[in-house]
Formats: C-alpha cells, structure tokens, sequence
C-alpha cells in the first residue's frame, strides 16, 4: 500500500476509535453525578463566558485589564486552556445550538472530545511505530481502564491533561522522525496547550529531555571500547536524529510558553508575579485525606507504594499482563541486538528505531509515575495524579499483544496441515487478531460498564473487586459525585419544598443537578444536618463523623437508600422519620 493511502486508512481508524469512545461517554454521561471540582470549573467556566460573550461584542473593552482581571480572577490556581473550552462549550454548543439535554453535558463535552483524542492519538503513534494491530489494541487498552473511563465523564483537567501529554510526546517523537521546519514548531504549540491544560505538563520537558539525553549517551558509547558488546542499530542516533531532537526540545522552550501565555488572559500583564503564584499553589499543594490499606493519611509522609498497589489495583489484570509481554518483547529485541554484536553477527535486523522509540516510552511512564516515590508528593486525588502514564503502559500492552498475535498464528502455521480451517486462519492475520483481541478485551469492557456510574469505587479482582478493596481498606469514593446516583430517591422522598444535607457535594454541584433536572427545583440543599429532611453520607474513613451526625440528627442507625457497587456501600440517604411517615415512606 502506497503511504498515503495508508495515512487516510490509519486516520480513518483512528477517527472510529475516538469518534466512538466519545460517543459512548455521551452516552452514559447522564448517570454521574457532578463531583466536587466541576462545581468550581462551572463557575469559572460561567464567569469566562460571560467575557468571551463581551469580547465577541466589544473587543476592546474585554481587553482591558479590569474586565480581564474580573472575569479570570476566578479559579485562578489552575490554567485558563479546558475552563475555556468549558465557557465556549456552554455557550455555543448549548445556548445558541442546543445540542445537549442538559447543561451540564455541555460543561463535560470538551473532556470528553479529548479523551476520544486521546484514543485517537494512542492508535496512531503505536500504528506508525508498531502496527496497526499494536495500535488497535493499544488504543482499546487504554479506553478500557474503569479509572480512565470515569474521568473521562468529567468536566475536570485530568483526561484532558492525559491528551496533552500524549500529543505533546507524540510530537516530539514525529519531530525526530521526520524531520523538517513544521515538526519542532508543532512540538513547541503541543506542549504549550499542555502547559495551559494542568501543572502535570512540568514533567514533558523532563522526559523528552532524559530522551535527548540518551541519544547522547547512546552514541558516545557506541564509539568506545565497549561497541562490541553494544547492538549497533540500522540507523544509529546520529547526527540528523540528535539535531532534530535539539530543535525539538528548542521549540518546546520558545513557542511553548508563548502560547501558555496567549491562551490565559489572567497571566497577560504581570507573567512573572502571577505564574509563580501558580507555581507555588501547587508545589505546596495541600494535603487531602486518603485511605490506603485500612489508615487514613492526611499528612506526610505518604506511603511510596500507594501508586503502585493502586496501578495494580484499578487497571485491568490482563492489560498489566500484556504490558509486561510488550515492554519484555522489546527488551529482548535490544539484548538479542547486544548478543548478535557479541557473537560478530549483525543485529541490524533487531534493532532498527533511529527515534529511540521504546525509550521515550519507558521514560514517559517513569517520569510520570516518579513523583509518587517522594514520601512529601499530597495524594489528594488517586490514581488521576498518574493517569499521564498510562498512555505509555497502554502503547506497550498494544506490543504485548501484537507479539502474542505473532506467536499465536506461528503455532497455527504449525497445524496447517492438519486441517483446513486452521490453514486459513494462520493465513489472515486480521481474523486471529480479532479472535484474540475479542477474548482479551472482554474483561477490561465488562469491568469498565459495569464501573459506571461508581468509577472511583471499581477495583479489579487482583484485590477482589470492589468488596476486596473495601476489605483491605482501600478508598472508596471521593468529591461527593455519588448524589448524582441518590437523586431517584431525594426527588421521590423529599418532602414539597424539603431541604437536603449534602455533605461531600460542593453546592455548584448541586445547582447543577438542579438545572439539569435531575433533583426537583423545589429542593433546597443546606450546609447542616440539623433541620435537614434528608441527610447524605459519601463514605469515606475520615468522613465517619457525618454519618454519627445523621444517626443523631434523624434519631435512626438505619438509612432510607444506599446506593454503592457491587453490594460495597458508597452513598447512604437518611431521612427524618416524621418526614417520611407522612409522605408515606417507610422508615
């Protein structure tokens, strides 16, 4: 096939698999509540509308540093780039178009567009660099992680930082692999929409940069006395390919934090004073309460395994599996290079990636997963705080599989002789993918859609699902989102004009639900159990006080509703008794 009908096939796919992960999260957006961040996004959001709104109309006033600084004052700790596309979201594809069936999925949509990119992104760097089998199964992989899924939902910045770093390396690499003037400038604008997504964008630099480095270092020690020992590649980092990553690196220093700056009007007349108070808010970033293995933590120092044990505890068993297939395939190529060399015969045939393609990988997910190894790192988020990693482990399971694909049809090629069927399934290499692909993507699809709408309280069976994890006191929610999944309860229990306690739900959120529809209108929320009609509990460990303060309040040990995941209980619903009884509820 002749390239660039290829490049219009790989596009096409890439456009389905994206296309497709978006639609399905339109799909079932309507079933999650609205956590606790959001509320704040929506209220920024809603303030920078209101001054998109007055740039389109009087350009010159929006301009001005008092309208700039009154409208992007708001939620100014985090950059300007997602709330942006939240505002124009709301304003466009809502109010004017009226796309969406509620408000707050007009919020939601650009997260939700950018996860589908994400995707997008995965299949074509793991296509162009692995195959498209790699690709397929690499992008499904990633989709297919009930953490990643829940995000995704989200009008928050975690996935969409997740699509800015992935693009961001994404370019650099097709910057060292290509070449030429627009590639280094396309790096340059990827990592400053990055840097204008979330602070996690700090680390791209780092990783390409390691990356610069060890091409460095790779050909300064292919030239000495240990050459013999080393794998020679096809066509080793020299010159072109070092230069190319110079440029790269170049652009990303220059045009990257141009475009930060021209993307947030809050930075635009004092850059200095306003980005290091950003820099600052987060790199002393205070502590969040967390349970990890049965202790709740809420200051330093934070145990250095809780990445990993929760990496393995959310992302589905047989993808792990399958990145530890890749990332042990490619290693074997690179040591069979070494021994090739060893023996004087030519490991060419092995080792053939100018671009230091397994290396960025592998540095792109340690990189990302490096701050976790400091004891003082806040984890007041779980696994969204790395979920920049998993890209990478999700571009190295897509090797894992297409390497197991390639044994598979081997040992197939084996029985040809025997029988007919099997002759013609070794000979299409799609059919065995497909059939392998459908038996390994099976589980990861089931623990996704049935995570929903509980997605921070889905763990896999490496810990026994969601009730081994409660076992082993391992968190079970956070942000107050469960309400969403209570509202069926509130609005048939709570009294006419009733006032709900909604403990973990920040009142954003809740204004929200109402304005969507979801909760009755006549419904007030309130700050304090004490009066309250009905009374919600998010369970967390530190959070058991609220639920005493329901116990006392409704003069009941027994809640109305509880609504969790598989028989684990995440939200609980009290109600005052003589509410109930006269509505005719049962207590």
């Amino acid at each position: 096939m002749t390239r660039a009908p290829r490049k219009l096939e790989d596009a096409a796919i890439a456009i389905a698999l994206g296309g497709g992960y978006t639609t399905w999260l339109l799909r079932t957006v309507k079933d999650l509540g609205y956590a606790r961040d959001e509320g704040f996004y929506f209220q920024a959001a809603s303030a920078y509308g209101r001054w998109f709104e007055q740039l389109f109309a009087h350009p010159g006033a929006a301009i001005e540093r008092r309208a700039v600084d009154m409208a992007w004052s708001a939620n100014h700790e985090h950059p300007a780039l997602i709330k942006s596309l939240f505002a124009l979201s709301s304003l466009f594809l809502q109010k004017k178009w009226h796309l969406f069936a509620m408000d707050g999925t007009s919020y939601r949509f650009p997260a939700m567009a950018l996860a589908g990119l994400a995707v997008a992104l995965i299949y074509l760097w793991s296509a162009e660099a692995r195959g498209r089998v790699a690709g397929v199964a690499a992008a499904l992989a990633f989709a297919l992680m009930p953490r990643v899924f829940f995000q995704a939902h989200l009008a928050c910045f975690d996935v969409p930082i997740v699509a800015m770093w992935t693009l961001g390396a994404y370019a650099y690499w097709r910057a060292l692999r290509h070449g030429g003037v627009l590639a280094p400038i396309a790096a340059g604008v990827a990592f400053g929409l990055a840097l204008d997504t979330k602070h996690n964008s700090w680390f791209l630099p780092i990783a390409c940069t390691a990356h610069f480095v060890a091409l460095h270092a790779w050909a300064a020690l292919s030239r000495t006395r240990l050459r013999d020992l080393l794998p020679e590649p096809a066509a080793p980092p020299a010159q072109p390919v070092r230069r190319r990553a110079f440029f790269a690196l170049a652009a990303m220093g220059l045009v990257g934090p141009l475009v930060f700056w021209a993307l947030w009007p809050w930075i635009w007349r004092e850059p200095v004073a306003r980005v290091r108070e950003y820099a600052l808010f987060h790199l002393n970033h205070e502590y969040y309460n967390m349970e990890f293995l049965g202790k709740n933590y809420w200051i330093a120092p934070m145990p250095r395994a809780y990445a990993w044990v929760m990496t393995l505890g959310t992302v589905p068993g047989v993808t792990l599996l399958l990145f530890a297939v890749g990332f042990t395939s490619r290693a074997r190529v690179w040591l069979g290079g070494a021994v090739d060399r060893l023996r004087g015969r030519a490991a060419t045939a092995r080792v053939a990636d100018a671009a230091g393609t397994d290396l960025l990988w592998l540095l792109a997910l340690l990189v990302n997963y490096a701050a976790w190894l400091s004891p003082r790192t806040p984890i007041f988020g779980g696994t969204k705080h790395w979920m920049t990693a998993y890209p990478f482990l999700a571009l190295f399971a897509g090797v894992g599989f297409d390497a197991v694909v390639r044994v598979a049809r081997r040992e197939l090629f084996r029985l040809r002789r025997r029988r007919a069927a099997v002759r013609r399934l070794a000979a299409s290499g799609w059919a065995a993918a497909a059939i392998m692909g459908a038996a390994v993507v099976a589980a990861p699809l089931v623990e996704t859609a049935r995570s929903h709408p509980w997605g921070l309280s889905a763990y896999t069976p490496l810990v026994g699902g969601a009730p081994g994890a409660a076992s082993l006191g391992l968190n079970r929610t956070f942000w107050g989102y469960a309400t969403g999944a209570a509202a069926g309860f509130i609005n048939a229990g709570a009294p006419r004009g009733g006032t709900v306690y909604i403990h973990d739900t920040a009142f954003q959120s809740w204004e929200m639900l109402l304005r969507d529809g979801r909760i009755r209108r006549d419904v007030r929320g309130v700050w304090s159990i004490a009066g309250a009609d009905v009374g919600l509990y998010h369970h967390e460990k530190h959070m058991l006080g609220q639920e005493y303060q329901n116990w006392v309040a409704f003069g009941t040990l027994r809640p109305a509703y509880i609504g969790g995941l598989d028989g684990v209980p995440v939200i609980l619903v009290y109600e005052d008794p003589r509410v109930a009884k006269r509505s005719g509820q049962r207590q």
